[in-house]
């Protein structure tokens, strides 16, 4: 080819790139220009949900366009995890994706139709909060290590509820280290587990603090522990697992938003500053701490990295525990 052929083929590519470029860049320095949809893979009232709807009214402010919640529930949040996957990269649509939809759904789920690392750019984490261990008050325990006791006593006779795979596996873990063994009765969200609870229809439930702590508080069902190292400044009088005679033990719900792969890196940067800055603020710390989650502004790649670890995680707690993909 001559060389004058190939200079104008390289000025063209160039030429090209620099377009496209100046394309992204001028998008980036526009967005938002109209109103972006947050999807909740879960339904209303659970942590995902506060959370997710607390960070919308926000972020409304701060961006100056509205940013709509939207709840698209089921199959431990995999339903909306993947209509987000599906949606175009342009920053217009977001996911508040958690433990279960980035970490834990690939092992327990034989189809799921995304790829949590793939699949999706993270934009920054929200929050962390630690898990409630609760009991029906009918149930003769006053403490984890009671628990404990019982269970062994009367194998198999205590139902354990979950709303969610990240739940799920919670329990595998904590019935290996226990050496206990209580059976699995799967819900599609936490308030209506938390209304079995109190009916007695499950003996046991572990769940995100927000979602059980109030019942726990009225005196409806009775509080064991917490799933964190610390003591949730909301409820001092109740111990941690690692208190109660288990050590190593931090299991935490967590929050944090995606949008697809592929999205302008100059548009995940504005979101995640945005985010930041209203993670930041003593409105949201006091909003948060009402049920023991703390805000976690952290940059996209930390977030990135977090997600990761967290897959191996549990990856191998599925592992150990013998759950495969159904």
């Amino acid at each position: 080819m001559h060389i004058a052929t190939i200079g104008k083929l390289v000025f063209k590519h160039a030429a090209l790139v620099a377009f496209v470029l100046g394309g992204f860049a001028a998008q980036a320095q526009s967005y938002p220009e109209r109103s972006i949809k947050m999807v909740i893979p879960f339904p209303p009232a659970g942590v995902t949900d506060i959370v997710a709807r607390t960070m919308a009214a926000k972020l409304t402010d701060e961006l100056g366009q509205t940013v709509v919640a939207e709840n698209r529930a089921g199959a431990s949040g995999a339903i909306g995890a993947e209509a987000v996957a599906r949606s175009p990269a342009d920053g217009y649509t977001w996911v508040m994706g958690n433990i279960s939809t980035m970490a834990i759904n690939q092992w327990t789920m034989a189809k799921l139709n995304y790829d949590p690392l793939k699949s999706f750019d993270p934009v920054g984490m929200v929050s962390v909060q630690p898990l409630l261990i609760a009991v029906n008050p009918a149930v003769p325990v006053a403490s984890l290590a009671e628990l404990v006791s019982y269970a062994k006593a009367n194998p198999g006779k205590l139902n354990y509820g979950t709303a969610g795979t990240s739940i799920h596996l919670a329990v595998e873990f904590f019935s290996g280290l226990s050496g206990i063994k209580m059976n699995h009765i799967p819900y599609k969200g936490s308030a209506p587990a938390v209304t079995d609870l109190m009916g007695g229809q499950i003996q046991v439930l572990f769940d995100p603090f927000s979602s059980v702590y109030p019942q726990v508080a009225s005196g409806k069902v009775r509080g064991l522990a917490i799933t964190t190292p610390e003591r949730s400044k909301v409820a001092p009088n109740i111990p941690t697992v690692n208190e109660s005679g288990y050590s190593g033990v931090d299991i935490s719900s967590w929050q944090g938003i995606l949008v697809p792969a592929g999205t302008p890196k100059e548009i995940i940067k504005k979101i995640n500053a945005a985010m930041n800055k209203v993670l930041a603020s003593s409105e949201i710390a006091e909003k948060f701490a009402q049920f023991s989650a703390v805000p976690t502004p952290w940059t996209p790649e930390q977030f990135a990295d977090y997600i990761q670890k967290e897959q191996v995680r549990w990856g191998k707690v599925a592992k150990d525990a013998g759950i495969k993909p159904e």
